[in-house]
């Protein structure tokens, strides 16, 4: 009977037929099996069939499975599988090079059944939260396009502002975790727009004062869409799309935060926003040069933006100067 297909699919690696009968033996009722008896093969499994983790012997004949597994790392194509070793070499010694070699566990034989289940069923449900969150991420990055292509603007307005905002947030003090949050949240400041009319968002002409109302309200529509979250990088993003037009002085939309009241994304996002908008062509101007656009931000400093975060920008210019080099527009 074939197996079912959304099993898990594991690669077993050992030069030993009794190993890997008793690997058969505590996996088969839960997952599908590949197994290879040394590294070519293991090798040629992995590139072609693509397993969801590899249980890997250290001692065999030919390459060892610390080369196997440094083989697999190197390549772009094996290497986010996870790899776990099985093998008698019980030294720390041993253990530390497994884990250079790019392992992410290690079982000492004989193996415990028990172990060798847990362990193997911890690393696949790493492995489903990461592709959660790179889809969840993917999801996130496409909504935020989206909101840009309506707005006649290239999608690389969001990548731009985006990394401004993660240089930014570093200068500012926030950790790694907490920048590739602002990073992967930024591309949704606008995703709003998605609900206003187009009359109104594209009207080539000044809004009236109706028209501008309209326009203001896509801060909350997309604090709407992005839904209240209690942490992580949507309850960023939600924040983002909801004050990134507040200003300083307390004379922004849409509920007149002043100072320190508006979230730290919020104050980022608007100079990172505010300064690609000016450097680029967009249909109703032309592109700003970088000292008319540094000109603006120091203008504005207490009006529009937090002056110490203006400052950091401005010290931060040749890192924004490389993205807009690597993004740049082309005709």
């Amino acid at each position: 009977m074939t197996q079912p297909t959304n099993k898990p699919l594991i690669l077993a690696v050992d030069d030993e037929a009794s190993n890997l009968a008793l690997l058969r033996q505590i996996l088969q009722d839960h997952y599908r099996l590949l197994f290879a008896k040394d590294g070519a093969r293991a090798l040629e499994l992995a590139r072609n069939e693509q397993p969801d983790l590899i249980l890997l012997d250290v001692m065999m004949p030919g390459m060892s499975g610390y080369e196997v597994c440094a083989s697999l790392k190197a390549s772009p194509a094996t290497a986010s599988i996870p790899v776990i070793f099985v093998t008698a070499l019980s030294d720390t010694d041993d253990e530390v090079e497994g884990f250079e070699a790019g392992a992410v566990d290690y079982i000492t034989k004989p193996v415990s059944p028990p172990i060798v289940r847990a362990r193997v069923r911890t690393h696949l449900s790493l492995v489903r939260m990461e592709e959660l969150r790179a889809s969840r991420l993917e999801i996130v990055q496409r909504l935020g396009l989206a909101s840009e292509y309506k707005d006649n603007e290239t999608g690389l307005h969001v990548i731009r502002m985006s990394h401004f905002a993660r240089v930014l947030g570093i200068a500012a003090g926030l950790t790694e975790a907490e920048a590739d949050d602002l990073l992967h949240a930024a591309p949704m400041h606008d995703v709003g727009k998605i609900g206003i009319p187009d009359r109104v968002l594209q009207k080539p002409g000044p809004l009236d004062a109706e028209e501008w109302k309209v326009m203001q309200s896509h801060v909350k529509i997309g604090a709407e869409i992005i839904g209240e979250h209690a942490d992580g990088m949507l309850a960023v993003a939600r924040n983002i799309a909801l004050t990134h037009h507040e200003k300083y002085d307390g004379s922004g939309y849409p509920n007149g935060l002043k100072g320190d009241q508006i979230p730290l994304e919020g104050r980022i996002c608007a100079i990172a926003d505010v300064f690609d908008a000016l450097t680029s062509v967009r249909p109703y101007k032309k592109a700003w040069s970088e000292e008319e656009a540094i000109d603006f931000l120091r203008q504005q400093k207490e009006k529009h933006f937090d002056p110490v975060l203006v400052d950091l920008f401005i010290e931060q210019m040749p890192a924004i100067r490389a993205i807009r080099t690597r993004w740049a527009e082309h005709p």
